[in-house]
């Protein structure tokens, strides 16, 4: 459709050349066709005009061919032209429709406005009159279907934006859900439509925090910022920085506010991790002068309790045996316990580089389930093995198996009484992997982003040290770790490493 100009106006066409499409139900033949010349003969119009002698044709035509500006004769051989604008307009939704008749009434022309006319023209009207009826009709049209491609457009944008975008009405009511947000979530955007942003998707410890930004943005305060804890599909909390912006509604109040949020949790945890690593770099002259400080007392208790036990058994008195060597095999197992942390502190604060060698991951994996094999049988675990003889990368042989042990221990843990352990080792395109899944309870996807945290543990005897240094040792040799898990549904560590070609 292109008006070439408006009466009195510019000119305004379209990209593309479309003609207006003009329909003209009218009995009287000679004056549909003097119509139809008034119009294809005027300069400010391109348009294609069809004719209809009764309502019955009209209604076909307007359902086959569609049409821009319909005009109508009140008084219709099989209908009247008023009764005809509903069926007509569900016939071409988008046109307007315009009544002629020259037996007019008030309560004619208010019936035919309410139902959907856009005009009434008393016959008999002159050519400028119906000229600038339909220019109107036709301009009316031009400017919707703009506004259509403009929303068309513009929920494109929203629905493709590599963002996180959400509206959010007075009182923080959802209006607007896109679908990077709905995948984030796990909520449709249908479904989350209505409801309250705040309570059903982010984190309870930061709810007063977003209300406030909210409302000095509804206020008229500006854009404003806000950092966020962000529940995900499976419940863990993400780090989401938003960026709110209220929009001025038709009685210049901000009644709508619009939110751009981008995920920063990756960026907030390499953070985090190079304050660890710095924190820990500044330890390590202050670890290694503990670690020969408590190790020396250690030792010499470690010698006390071999020369108790001596002393145990030349007692004369054999009912004191049993008790007192239980009460040195319990100091043993603390020492132990006490060495291991210190061993582990040590490798965190000042880990030694990496061998580089080739590794046959397979091997590192079965090297640990042969050493733990009595453990895992006196807890009643089966295990499960997949391996690819195939599986090599190039790194430190000693340290894996360090990964390995400290993953089937915490799968140990994880199954008091019993269950399953995955062991896997494979390839991935220009990768390997090594995996430990349990069948445990899982782990709460609340506190996923800080499982790795050094001293973090969900354990009672626990030192928070394991994944740790897990990661520190895949760091080091350029890999990942990737931890899916499920609550009441076990939990998988897979380890992705550089393939050795």
């Amino acid at each position: 459709m292109c008006l070439a100009r408006a009466p009195g106006g510019p000119n305004q066409c379209n990209k593309e050349h479309v003609s207006s499409r003009i329909l003209i139900i009218d009995d009287n033949t000679s004056l549909g066709q003097n119509l139809r010349e008034v119009l294809e003969g005027t300069p400010e119009f391109d348009v294609d005009v069809r004719l209809a002698r009764d309502a019955n044709e009209g209604l076909a035509r307007a359902k086959v061919e569609g049409f821009d500006v319909a005009v109508v004769d009140v008084k219709l051989p099989d209908s009247s032209g008023v009764d005809l604008i509903r069926p007509l307009r569900a016939a071409s939704p988008d046109g307007e429709i315009i009544l002629v008749t020259g037996f007019a009434t008030v309560d004619t022309a208010i019936a035919a406005l309410r139902a959907g006319a856009f005009a009434f023209l008393l016959k008999s009207f002159r050519p400028e009159e119906l000229i600038s009826a339909v220019a109107q009709a036709i301009e009316k049209i031009q400017l919707k279907r703009e506004r259509q491609e403009y929303e068309r457009r513009y929920r494109a944008i929203v629905e493709a934006a590599d963002v996180l975008i959400v509206g959010l009405q007075e009182g923080g009511k959802v209006s607007l859900f896109n679908p990077r947000l709905a995948a984030l979530t796990g909520v449709k955007a249908e479904d989350a439509r209505g409801t309250s942003f705040v309570e059903a998707f982010l984190d309870e410890a930061d709810h007063k925090k977003f209300h406030t930004a909210l409302s000095s943005a509804l206020d008229g305060a500006g854009a404003m910022e806000v950092e966020v804890g962000q529940r995900d599909s499976v419940g863990a909390i993400r780090r989401v920085r938003w960026h709110l912006s209220a929009v001025r509604g038709p009685r210049k109040k901000h009644d709508l506010v619009y939110g751009i949020g981008i995920d920063v949790t990756a960026r907030r945890a390499l953070e985090k991790r190079a304050a660890d690593a710095e924190a820990l770099n500044a330890m390590a002259p202050l670890a290694l002068g503990l670690a020969h400080e408590i190790r020396n007392p250690l030792n010499a208790a470690v010698l006390e309790l071999h020369l108790l036990g001596r002393s145990i058994d030349k007692l004369a008195d054999a009912s004191l045996h049993d008790p007192m060597r239980r009460r040195v095999t319990i100091v043993e197992s603390e020492i132990k316990r006490l060495e291991r942390l210190l061993t582990d502190f040590l490798e965190l604060a000042r880990p030694r580089a990496p061998q580089k060698e080739p590794v046959d991951l397979s091997r590192v994996a079965s090297d640990v389930l042969e050493l733990e094999a009595e453990a895992l049988a006196a807890n009643k675990i089966q295990v499960v093995r997949e391996m690819d003889p195939q599986a090599f990368a190039v790194g430190d042989v000693e340290k894996l198996k360090q990964v390995v042990l400290n993953l089937v221990m915490n799968a140990l843990d994880a199954m008091p009484d019993g269950g399953t352990l995955w062991a896997r080792v494979g390839r991935d395109g220009s990768d390997v992997y090594m995996s430990v899944g349990d069948t445990g309870p899982g782990v709460d996807p609340t506190i996923l982003a800080e499982i790795f945290d050094p001293f973090f543990t969900t354990k009672a005897a626990g030192t928070g040290l394991g994944l740790a240094i897990v990661r520190k040792i895949v760091d080091q040799h350029s890999g990942r770790v990737v931890f899916d898990t499920a609550k009441g549904k076990g939990t998988t560590v897979k380890i992705v490493l550089p393939r050795m070609e």
